[in-house]
């Protein structure tokens, strides 16, 4: 592909596996990074330029380390990361969501974007969203009935945040919420990385009848900053085999129904720098 187009699913996963090495080791030399994804040094000199010139990390002689301010993984990139392991975590959700008309809430994420694709058999659905990207996947796959409050676009993750969203939710009752996080942990509960999406989400939450969280294995043991709820908002979290045992045994021990899926690392990449 070419430098300047949209990066194929291996790059994306390496890209995105670098932001979480450098969030969770801070600096790290081209070599070690090299050595930890697998692949030569060349290509890690060049996946570190692209992602330097989205403002994601700060380069430095032989090496780089986090940007000044957070490691957020823009929407783009989120996408094709894990993106077998979020598919069937999205499947075994779908089933989760009872027979029946349901209004349904997503919040926004690529792993709730699986979910989008999982439901598209089902025509009974009212979706509602803050995710432009939800809501446009929820129409593509045919949902006819798809509710986008207003608000505030973030661009790194094309959400509409603030008091308008907010308060567009408000006037909703949600069935079940799909949620998404960037952490969850026994004593962060969920997080986030941009307070107005902490705040959003939760609204989404507690709207809600029934919450299902949808994360793979490398949001598990992990806090971002952003609190959205804790875990005993949430009924059911599925995730992938790939989860810590530690981390299994922390959510269920906080009282949560948890669904374990099938789920294989992509060969040559870190799936947890943790």
């Amino acid at each position: 592909m070419s430098d300047f187009g949209a990066p194929t699913r291996r790059r994306s996963d390496r890209m995105v596996a670098v932001l979480e090495l450098l969030e969770t080791r801070g600096h790290l030399s081209v070599s070690s990074l090299a050595g930890l994804l697998g692949t030569s040094p060349g290509t890690v000199r060049r996946d570190l330029a692209r992602l330097e010139q989205q403002g994601l990390l700060v380069r430095t002689h032989g090496g780089a380390g986090p940007a000044v301010g957070g490691g957020e993984v823009p929407v783009r990139l989120r996408g094709a990361h894990q993106q077998h392991t979020k598919a069937r975590i999205a499947a075994v959700a779908a089933t989760l969501v009872p027979p029946g008309r349901q209004t349904v809430g997503l919040t926004g994420g690529s792993t709730t974007a699986e979910v989008v694709r999982a439901l598209r058999t089902r025509s009974d659905l009212t979706i509602v969203t803050n995710s432009l990207s939800i809501g446009l996947h929820a129409a593509e796959h045919g949902q006819t009935r798809v509710l986008i409050g207003g608000g505030m676009l973030r661009s790194s993750s094309l959400e509409l945040v603030g008091q308008l969203a907010e308060s567009t939710l408000r006037t909703v009752g949600i069935d079940v919420a799909v949620v998404g996080a960037d952490g969850v942990s026994l004593s962060g509960g969920l997080t986030t990385h941009d307070p107005s999406e902490a705040r959003i989400n939760r609204t989404m939450i507690q709207r809600a009848r029934h919450v299902i969280l949808v994360v793979d294995h490398t949001k598990l043991g992990r806090s971002t900053g952003a609190h959205i709820t804790t875990l005993a908002d949430v009924d059911v979290v599925v995730t992938d085999s790939a989860a810590s045992e530690a981390s299994l045994d922390d959510l269920r021990g906080s009282g949560v129904d948890v669904r374990v899926v099938p789920g294989r690392a992509t060969p040559g990449l870190v799936d947890n720098p943790a």
